[in-house]
């Protein structure tokens, strides 16, 4: 054979080889979601993030550290727990996304009646969960609305901080987003850090107002409870093409749905319990 012949042959081998690896790489890349809709899973507690005495950052491993959730933005996961002989569950929005590979992150407040957020609260790093999902009707898109309004309380704002994440991240999602979030003190506002920074970052797209029941002296924000006048100022108007999404404690939620139906708006679909911070429920 021509040493010509050979060499070309050789080259033609090489470059085979390499765009066998490409293609290899480019879809390994792609991992397979890790959820499991009808089976629970187990995941290890990999690390604790204290946010307030009562409540903090679970991030749980995922198998392997490229691996992906795959929670459609607007979805739940639900945790499962055997407690007084009983199993009991309740749902969870993670606060973290697909694009952070080998973990997610859930931001639960310990309620002293709570089932499922006391069992988590006395996880120790390398414990296991059993975990399910996605579960949930209600799925983002940037085409969804042009405008959402959000209502929040305590930790009802987890599945509000995954759609502003959602779509602040994304240059080709232009909706708006108006917040109005409610606490009993100043030191109940969870992320707030992260939401004035986004709110700084993103001052055409997101706003966010918060209220307090017991404000210090020198709070410019709402005091007492969320109000209909409140809604009014910090939330779009009802039309066709916006939306309003609910996440926090029943009585609050119960009062939020008067409000808005006095004020024309549609009734919502669902509302969240106490400590279920999977709220997908839209007007």
């Amino acid at each position: 054979m021509p040493l010509d012949t050979a060499y070309t042959q050789l080259i033609a081998l090489a470059l085979a080889v390499a765009s066998s690896v490409l293609i290899y790489v480019k879809f390994a890349a792609k991992r397979a979601p890790v959820l499991n809709p009808k089976e629970f899973q187990l995941f290890s507690l990999k690390e604790k993030i204290v946010v307030s005495p009562n409540t903090a950052i679970y991030r749980f491993a995922l198998p392997r550290t490229d691996d992906v959730l795959g929670l459609p933005i607007g979805q739940h996961i639900s945790i499962s727990a055997e407690i007084d002989g009983k199993d009991v569950t309740r749902s969870y929005t993670p606060t973290s996304s697909d694009d952070d590979l080998g973990h997610f992150d859930l931001l639960i407040k310990s309620y002293e009646k709570g089932n499922i957020s006391r069992y988590v609260s006395f996880l120790k790093v390398g414990d296991k969960a059993k975990v399910r999902g996605p579960k949930g009707a209600f799925k983002y898109s940037p085409t969804l609305s042009r405008h959402i309004g959000m209502i929040a309380g305590g930790t009802g704002i987890t599945p509000m901080l995954q759609i502003i994440r959602a779509a602040l991240k994304n240059p080709a999602d232009k909706t708006k987003l108006s917040l109005i979030y409610a606490n009993v003190n100043l030191d109940d506002i969870l992320l707030r850090k992260e939401l004035d920074d986004l709110a700084a970052k993103y001052p055409h797209r997101f706003t966010v107002y918060y209220v307090l029941n017991n404000p210090p002296q020198d709070w410019s924000g709402g005091v007492g409870f969320v109000s209909k006048d409140q809604i009014e100022k910090h939330i779009p108007r009802p039309s066709t093409d916006i939306k309003v999404l609910l996440c926090g404690p029943p009585p609050m939620m119960t009062a939020m749905k008067k409000h808005l139906a006095e004020l024309d708006y549609p009734a919502p679909r669902a509302v969240s319990k106490l400590e279920d911070q999977a709220c997908p429920p839209s007007l």
